[in-house]
């Protein structure tokens, strides 16, 4: 009767600690998921284009060859591109070690200790009067071996660990997208970084054309002087003009070497002359490439996919963090051989140990820990739905800027074609002057300066019109497939 009535205490004492706990598990905050605005505009300024040049490899975009060239070998050496592939292992290796939470951890291992108990406690007073056979006593000290495999394993329920094994993957997918924006970044770095170097050859043949052409007018200015025609500040007006255009060869010069050294430096490779063709300024296609609706942009701007995977995983840590205030089962369990003596430790079934204990717990002191925990999570799901807000309309800004600068740039570059045929003209109207007298020396002066810098703004607004086409191409995402 007195055996019924404890099991019946018992059952009462169990039940009662599981009312507590799951009583302690009604108080759980409500869950909070934040869902991004869906405000995209459908086009850009109305344009009913569909194609995206993001598509369009970027083996096919750029069509020079030393500039391919270039590309795959960055591709392959950048330095910084390779540290970004060593966090993509590390973010692959934190998604495998998630996924081991939730399964089963088994241990397997060997013990061996010697206890010696005083003969008036418990278990000095077993060892010393309960012998195990007529013949042989416990031994004293007593030793104690072991050889056997634990296992423990916490139940997911609530899906915490498997919430967190696939925000770790979420991430890991996101630093594989912040791998492919790194690239689109590198090859837009480089096509710029080349294109810049061809203008500057441009520019310093330009340069040198129009030196020997002062030097000609600065002869001419030295006879007229002879001449008696004109004064000695003409000559030295002209001959500064030719040295401060001898002086601009070296800064040019200088800006060369810079530029192909930040080209091997992008390319992984020490200082070394770039291979390029100065004549390909003029041939390469300024062409406006397809632009696209905004909704591709979440298809191939990687910047906007790691934003949304890593708010996708922002969400899981909430759900994750909210299934701490959960209790949590977790089951222990070993088997293996436990004796005094090793002769007698592989004696089977008597010396077989076993056993088997499951704990269900719920927090009850250090609920304010997880409550923090949780309003953390929450505060960093809201600060990655405000990144991915941002970054959505960061790439609309940045697609809708290079529209416009494409179509500015075009009739830029039409106008200043007409000023320099127009200036070219003149320079050799206001020499044949000059020669005739009816013009003055600072008339042939100013028309050739003038002819100097718009053919040197012709330059540069080529090389924009190419700098903001490779811009188009990276704001759209192209460049990493």
């Amino acid at each position: 009767m007195r055996t019924v009535t404890m099991d019946i205490r018992t059952t009462y004492l169990i039940a009662t600690g599981c009312l507590i706990i799951f009583g302690l598990s009604s108080c759980v905050p409500a869950l909070k998921v934040q869902e991004p605005r869906n405000d995209l505009p459908a086009t850009y300024a109305g344009s009913t284009d569909t194609t995206d040049g993001a598509s369009v490899p970027c083996s096919q975009f750029f069509a020079d060859p030393y500039l391919r060239a270039l590309i795959d070998t960055a591709l392959d050496n950048n330095q910084e591109l390779n540290i970004m592939l060593q966090e993509i292992e590390i973010a692959r290796n934190e998604a495998r070690a998630r996924k081991g939470e939730y399964l089963p951890f088994v241990d397997i291992g060997a013990a061996a200790e010697v206890e010696k108990v005083g003969e008036y406690t418990r278990n000095g007073s077993v060892e010393h009067n309960l012998p195990i056979s007529e013949e042989k006593a416990f031994p004293d000290p007593l030793p104690n071996l072991m050889i056997g495999a634990t296992a423990t394993w916490e139940i997911d329920i609530w899906r915490k660990l498997r919430n967190a094994k696939k925000a770790a993957t979420l991430r890991y997918l996101g630093s594989v997208e912040g791998r492919n924006f790194m690239v689109t970044r590198l090859v837009a770095e480089i096509a710029s970084s080349y294109y810049e170097l061809v203008a500057l050859d441009n520019q310093l043949q330009i340069l040198r054309s129009n030196i020997a052409i002062q030097q000609d007018a600065l002869d001419v200015v030295k006879l007229q002087k002879q001449a008696a025609k004109v004064t000695e500040l003409a000559v030295r007006r002209f001959e500064a003009e030719v040295l401060k255009n001898r002086s601009m060869l070296y800064d040019i010069q200088q800006r060369i070497v810079e530029t192909e050294n930040r080209i091997n430096y992008l390319v992984g490779r020490y200082p070394q002359p770039v291979l390029r063709d100065p004549q390909a300024l003029a041939q390469l296609s300024t062409e406006p490439i397809p632009f696209g609706t905004p909704v591709q942009l979440l298809t191939y701007r990687p910047d906007v996919r790691q934003a949304e995977l890593e708010l996708e995983a922002s969400k899981l840590d909430v759900r994750s963090a909210r299934a701490s205030f959960y209790p949590s089962l977790r089951l222990t369990a070993g088997a293996g051989f436990n004796a005094f003596d090793a002769s007698l430790l592989l004696e089977s079934p008597a010396s077989l140990a076993y056993g088997l204990a499951g704990d269900l717990m719920a927090p009850l002191v250090n609920r304010n820990a997880i409550r923090a925990a949780y309003a953390s999570a929450n505060a960093r799901q809201q600060q990655a739905l405000f990144e991915y807000e941002r970054t959505l309309l960061k790439a609309f800004v940045d697609v809708s800027n290079q529209l416009a600068n494409i179509n500015n740039l075009a009739e830029s570059y039409n106008m200043r074609e007409q000023q320099v045929d127009a200036l070219s003209g003149s320079i050799t109207i206001s020499t044949n002057l000059f020669r005739s007298a009816r013009a003055d020396y600072m008339e042939v002066l100013l028309t050739q300066r003038d002819a100097l810098e718009s053919r040197f703004e012709l330059v540069e607004t080529r090389l924009q019109q190419l700098m903001a086409r490779v811009n188009m191409y990276q704001a759209l995402g192209g460049g990493w497939q």
